[in-house]
């Protein structure tokens, strides 16, 4: 995991954090502004999903905005200079490794990337640049009538950002994925269905409890099993062969099968009943990505 430069805090600026029956709810919470992204929204969005892991009462986590915007894209109040300003910005001094710059897009969808819990984004209203390339990460994306997608880069002058070139593609393909971003595309919430960006359409007052309808779904079974399988799938979809995925499938296997939750869960299977999981993903979550720790084969 990498390192970002926020200040911990239980107070966040730019966005709100809630916890109850076992799902987190990050909100983008910068109304005024149409929840336009900037420094602190990346800081405080990596310190939110920090918080969502190392919780082990939260089995899932939803990511909406506050408003009838998801998000406007990059904060543009700076000017014509907003985006030269960026490379100087103190806030974003962990970003800068001598001549090289990462991208703050980037910063917020690889940390939903290596979330440890399922995440849901629910999509309350139009998603441009950034707002349309973070959501990728999240596991199912859920939109109201009145979303729309922008994938206007090019339009700036600019590439698409946020690891898009890597997430997009594999959510809609590679030929919809170029037609978007090169045509600088406003996609509806009906094309994005179609496509397979979102799931489901929703009104915007059904929205959110609808998401949570679907996070519930995550907090039957093992957290610590969730959290393997999620990894296992994001990172398998980037492997060349299917035997990298039958090392990984081994190796969680092997890792799980004499588990407190994995002899609870049979019992309960035997005795009829709801099984009562009680593994934590903070200090039960094996290690399975480390090739030096296990043998090899073919």
């Amino acid at each position: 995991m990498f390192a970002c430069n926020y200040v911990e805090t239980d107070v966040f600026e730019t966005i709100e954090y809630e916890a109850s029956g076992g799902i987190a709810t990050i909100r983008l919470n910068r109304p005024e502004k149409r929840n336009a992204y900037n420094t602190r929204m990346m800081n405080e969005l990596v310190a939110a999903f920090d918080r969502s892991d190392a919780d082990d009462d939260v089995g899932a986590v939803i990511l909406t905005a506050s408003g009838d915007v998801f998000c406007a894209g990059a904060d543009l109040s700076g000017g014509a200079g907003t985006f030269a300003q960026l490379r100087d910005d103190p806030e974003r001094a962990a970003l800068r490794h001598g001549d090289l710059w990462r991208d703050g897009g980037g910063v917020a969808s690889l940390r939903i990337f290596e979330s440890l819990k399922p995440v849901v984004a629910a999509i309350n209203g139009p998603a441009i640049g950034v707002g349309a390339t973070m959501i990728l990460a999240c596991d199912v994306r859920i939109a109201s009538d009145t979303a729309r997608f922008g994938y206007v880069f090019t339009q700036r002058g600019l590439v698409p950002e946020a690891a898009s070139s890597w997430f997009l593609p594999r959510i809609v393909g590679l030929s919809r994925a170029l037609e978007w971003t090169m045509g600088a595309c406003m996609v509806s919430a009906e094309e994005a269905l179609e496509a397979g960006l979102v799931r489901e359409i929703c009104a915007r007052d059904e929205l959110v409890p609808r998401a949570h309808e679907i996070a519930g779904r995550f907090l039957s079974g093992s957290r610590v099993a969730a959290a393997l399988t999620r990894q296992m799938m994001w990172r398998m979809a980037g492997a060349a062969h299917p035997m990298e995925a039958h090392r990984v499938d081994s190796r969680a296997i092997a890792a799980l099968r004499a588990s407190p939750d994995t002899m609870e869960a049979v019992a309960a299977f035997l005795e009829k009943r709801q099984a009562n999981f009680k593994g934590k993903v903070s200090d039960d979550l094996p290690d399975i990505w480390s090739d030096g720790a296990h043998p090899k084969f073919y």
